[in-house]
């Protein structure tokens, strides 16, 4: 039997509680992962300090080439897992069996954290806006004249992570050549991702202590936000709702990622269609930056239709077939839930579903949801401004005056409109997070521009500084 072990400051552990995590296809268990309780965890995060220090032993730049062997090694090597090894054949096979991603979406984000690491360099000027790195290792520099001061706020980064995607744990890589420890709460169905990341670090000479990998239940990930500095939390609207005031913890909830076209723009949305289609299904659907709104100010039943159109020609299939492009539930039981509620929502007058009534499918041993479009009418509908982990998009049409008042939070915007007096209200509005002006789609991001937050920002503060 498998089994994934507790990294305590890199050293493995097999706690005597352990969870099953069945393979999504036959049931049967695929891993046994072990579990931390919080007095273990309570214990370990005691000698964060030391960790810290023996990390900071390594110059950024040092540990800036540990990265680019970590990318190495993550993508080929075949690398510890409690008393065997993982090959990377093994991994994506593995992560599929347990989360329902198909291989080949596996694959390419599997690619996705290897190019984060390839191309950590710029990410870090991205991070830090151009800073000397050197001034990182030595706490204080002069650069373009003036002197600079720069202090960490915490002895290790906290991450909560999901289960959706294994690419979102290329959000807090950057945390091992900012000299930041890091304390994992890997999600129950993707434990491979944040332990075969570590497991790279380690083999490419970060120094084990760094990485400290806590399976555990909800007390337990309380347990590791309360006694870290600061840390991500990754969740669902209930799950980051106790810690959005928090300003130790970066919360990364619901993206409701959106695609805006202006009525400038709108005699051509044909032309805008494939974008659309891009945003709203690349990577299975079950990204924050994927689009789950399309907000328009004309034709917005007809951009309904034509989508509805694109997306129900897309078809569950196997989770290892090569055109494989939709990801099965690991809990069946979610997927009839989330149907049931678009349903009743359904019922509520201001919205129509221009796809299947079919949406719930049975294949291969799997459940899957069938690509879902909603034509909203009503911009209050409930389902006009929500998000799910699967290809769900509802098209919204309001007049132009009420467009940015009315998308309400947004991780992501893309924008195509020739109008200056919308460009400049999307630039001032606090409501979007990320905003791409032109036919960017969502699920598109640059190295060197964070979509979700600032790490440097988070574990760094400039400080005065003055030399006499």
């Amino acid at each position: 039997m498998k089994h994934i072990p507790i990294l305590r400051a890199g050293r493995s552990y097999r706690s005597l509680k352990t969870v099953s995590v069945p393979h999504i296809k036959t049931g049967e268990t695929l891993v046994e992962v072990s579990q931390a309780n919080t007095g273990l965890i309570a214990k370990d995060l005691r000698d964060l300090p030391l960790h810290k220090q023996t990390l900071a032993q390594h110059s950024v730049k040092e540990l800036i080439s540990m990265c680019n062997d970590a990318a190495r090694l993550f993508t080929t090597a075949d690398l510890p897992l409690d008393s065997g090894t993982q090959s990377p054949t093994d991994y994506i096979q593995q992560v599929s069996g347990t989360t329902g991603l198909p291989e080949t979406l596996c694959q390419q984000n599997m690619g996705k954290i290897q190019g984060v690491l390839e191309n950590i360099e710029t990410v870090l000027n991205g991070l830090t806006r151009g800073l000397d790195l050197d001034i990182i290792d030595t706490g204080w520099g002069v650069q373009s004249g003036r002197t600079l001061s720069y202090v960490c706020e915490t002895d290790a980064l906290g991450a909560v992570l999901p289960s959706n995607s294994p690419g979102v744990h290329s959000l807090w890589i950057p945390a091992v050549p900012l000299k930041v420890p890091l304390v994992l709460k890997p999600g129950r169905e993707e434990p491979w991702t944040p332990y075969r990341i570590a497991q790279a670090f380690i083999e490419a000479g970060v120094p084990p202590e760094t990485f400290s990998f806590y399976p555990t239940d909800y007390p337990g990930a309380n347990e590791i936000l309360f006694r870290c500095g600061r840390s991500m939390l990754f969740g669902g609207g209930s799950t980051v709702a106790p810690w959005l005031n928090d300003p130790r913890v970066e919360i990364h909830g619901p993206g409701r990622s959106k695609i805006i076209i202006h009525e400038g723009q709108n005699g051509n949305w044909e032309d805008h269609l494939n974008l659309i289609v891009e945003s709203v299904v690349k990577n299975g659907g079950r990204s924050c930056i994927n689009a789950s709104g399309v907000w328009v100010t004309a034709h917005g039943n007809d951009i309904a239709a034509a989508l509805a159109e694109r997306l129900a020609s897309i078809e569950p299939k196997p989770l290892d077939h090569p055109e494989a492009g939709i990801a099965a539930w690991a809990n069946p039981k979610a997927a009839h839930s989330i149907s049931a509620l678009i349903d009743r929502h359904l019922k509520q007058p201001g919205a129509t579903e221009l796809t299947t009534d079919e949406r719930v499918i049975e294949l291969d041993g799997c459940t899957f949801l069938r690509p879902t479009v909603i034509w909203c009418e009503d911009p209050e509908h409930p389902l006009a401004n929500t998000e799910f982990p699967f290809p769900f998009v509802s098209v919204v049409e309001v007049p132009a005056a009420q467009l940015v008042e009315s998308i309400g939070a947004t991780l992501v915007a893309t924008v195509i409109t020739e109008d200056v007096v919308l460009t400049q209200a999307l630039l001032t509005t606090p409501l979007v997070d990320r905003l791409n002006i032109g036919a960017i789609p969502t699920n598109q991001i640059s190295w060197d521009s964070p979509h979700e937050g600032n790490l440097f920002e988070h574990l760094y503060r400039q400080r005065a500084f003055q030399q006499g």
